[in-house]
């Protein structure tokens, strides 16, 4: 049961993430990120897992968070450079390591809600 309340939790932010993300300059990128993760969490939250899709998906969001993070003005900038400065002092990414930041940690949480159902759909279990 917890299992479906969280993939329905996550669902839902996603969907939500997708939406808000519809009018930046990569939508097609983010949306589409979003839009898969929204739609293995709803799959999980009915009782269909695809522990295949998790680990292609899984590997394309790591593999883009490592170019974010050592990407020019990214997250290791951000932390050596700008001195892990607010990233949420306003919604608005005024700074470019603002947004880079940020799309890095969302790719974790991704990765890491998806991790949790291809552990359960691999029957690992803590």
């Amino acid at each position: 049961m917890l299992l479906i309340i969280l993939n329905i939790i996550f669902c839902i932010s996603f969907l939500g993430f997708a939406y808000v993300n519809l009018n930046d300059n990569d939508a097609f990128l983010w949306v589409s990120i979003y839009l898969s993760a929204a739609i293995s969490c709803g799959l999980a939250a009915a009782g269909k897992f695809y522990p295949f899709v998790y680990l292609f998906l899984i590997a394309f969001y790591l593999v883009y968070a490592i170019i974010l993070f050592f990407a020019k003005d990214g997250v290791r900038d951000w932390i050596t450079k700008y001195r892990r400065e607010s990233l949420v002092q306003s919604m608005q990414a005024t700074k470019p390591y603002i947004e880079q930041t940020r799309e890095f940690f969302g790719l974790l949480i991704i990765a890491g809600a998806l991790l949790i159902n291809y552990f359960v759909s691999a029957g690992i279990t803590a």
